[in-house]
């Protein structure tokens, strides 16, 4: 059994492996090469289907989906350049903060509610 994060390091390597090196047939290298608009618009619909597998469809739906928006937001985070890492250090900045309170802090400083 894999430890907790391997699978989703594993993944992200393999993804900006894609970005860098993009193989001939590959859906992570298409969706790369749609750029931010392309791959936002997967996030957005399989955020959507997370939500409706949710409100009442088995779990292993539920899991499925989440699966897929989370691929995805690790191809949109690659995008931009971005990591895994840098959203946990986002997280870990956030525990053990209220999220009410946190939230605050973005509207005072114009951050995204």
């Amino acid at each position: 059994m894999p430890r907790p994060g391997e699978i989703l390091d594993s993944l992200e390597r393999v993804v900006v492996s894609r970005k860098s090196d993009p193989p001939e047939r590959s859906y992570t290298s298409r969706l790369l090469a749609g750029g931010v608009a392309k791959v936002g618009a997967k996030v957005t619909e399989e955020a959507g289907e997370l939500v409706e597998a949710a409100a009442g469809e088995p779990d292993e739906r539920v899991v499925s989906e989440a699966a897929d928006l989370v691929y995805h937001m690790l191809v949109l985070l690659a995008c931009r350049g971005l990591t895994l890492a840098q959203v946990e250090e986002e997280l870990a900045r956030r525990f053990g903060v209220s999220g009410l309170d946190e939230k605050a802090a973005r509207t005072r400083t114009g951050g995204r509610t």
